[in-house]
């Protein structure tokens, strides 16, 4: 893993016991931040979305560590609260949050002042598209890919596992409320 994946998701990743799953989930981080215009300092500074209007605080990574947290105590109070009659695996969960917006790193570049805007290659291939490319890429399992790629609204058109929806619920509940809530 590279100190700049550690520096990201170090906390987060240890969450991962299997450790090839771990290792492919920071690949896939790697593989991102190669092929990405946007730095580590950016992804820390630049809004995690482009759709609450410009005076947006919450940067990428707050809203995505953020993602990950509330899935992985999500997670955790279904295995504890149903009896086994619904279960998440833990590091199927964690990986497919921790990789659902990598996408963004190739979907949003920097105008000349700095912001982020969506690219070219964003406009023609949404984050959820070019997540499940490197996540393949990296030969992450079906299950994980599943959630990169049903996260957003291009899900609502197939069946999500449970740790898909858990995902999917996880980011919209940290989204929706800064582009659409009741004031």
């Amino acid at each position: 893993m590279t100190n700049e994946v550690e520096k990201l998701w170090g906390e987060e990743l240890s969450w991962i016991t299997d450790v090839l799953i771990r290792e492919k989930t920071a690949k896939v981080w790697m593989m991102a931040l190669e092929k990405s215009v946007l730095s580590i300092e950016d992804l820390n500074k630049i809004p995690f979305t482009l759709l609450a209007g410009p005076d947006l605080k919450v940067s990428f990574m707050d809203h995505k560590r953020a993602v990950v947290h509330i899935s992985k105590v999500s997670g955790e109070k279904i295995n504890q609260m149903f009896h086994g009659e619904l279960h998440c695996n833990m590091d199927v969960l964690i990986s497919g949050a921790i990789l659902c917006d990598v996408g963004k790193l190739l979907e949003y570049e920097l105008d000349e002042n700095g912001n982020a805007i969506q690219g070219k290659y964003g406009k023609y291939v949404r984050h959820p598209f070019s997540g499940v490319s490197l996540a393949e890429a990296a030969g992450l399992p079906p299950e994980i890919v599943h959630i990169i790629a049903a996260h957003a609204g291009e899900g609502d058109m197939i069946k999500r596992s449970t740790e898909a929806f858990v995902v999917h619920h996880a980011d919209f509940m940290t989204f929706l409320p800064f582009k659409d809530r009741l004031k």
